[in-house]
């Protein structure tokens, strides 16, 4: 089994995330389907069964996507003023599209927040890898003779 990396930036563990990989070891899935989190790593063993990212990412995502839509109905409104069969034609697509290809990286996303700032479920887990990080440096301190 591969031993997880020592050193984690949270950067790095949201990175992981969107890309739907485990924020422990970057190697496991982090989702069984499409917006189901995993109990379990299959790489490192990391439990997820206790993940709480109910509807924020949701919330995220129609942010995402009302600050990406919004701007450009508006700028081809007061360009184009095309019919409103136009807009539709083209904004519901467009909308439905982000919303379905952004929730799935978002909710990464939030899991492995959750997972690196030990919310939820995870402050075990993360007391255990603070320690596991402070120890090697604890062992090689070298001790002076009093």
């Amino acid at each position: 089994m591969p031993t997880p990396q020592t050193s984690h930036s949270v950067m790095s563990d949201i990175w992981r995330g969107i890309r739907g990989r485990c924020p422990n070891c970057g190697e496991g899935h982090l989702f069984r389907a499409f917006l189901k989190v995993t109990d379990r790593c299959e790489v490192c063993g990391e439990d997820y069964s206790h993940h709480r990212a109910d509807d924020f990412p949701a919330y995220i995502v129609i942010v995402l996507v009302g600050h990406i839509v919004v701007p450009l109905v508006l700028e081809v409104e007061m360009t184009y003023q095309p019919p409103y069969w136009v807009h539709a034609a083209l904004w519901i697509p467009l909308t439905l599209i982000l919303s379905v290809a952004l929730l799935q990286p978002v909710k990464g996303a939030v899991v492995a927040l959750q997972w690196s700032l030990g919310m939820h479920g995870f402050e075990d887990g993360k007391k255990l890898r603070d320690a596991a990080r402070t120890l090697p440096v604890a062992q090689t301190t070298p001790r002076i003779a009093a």
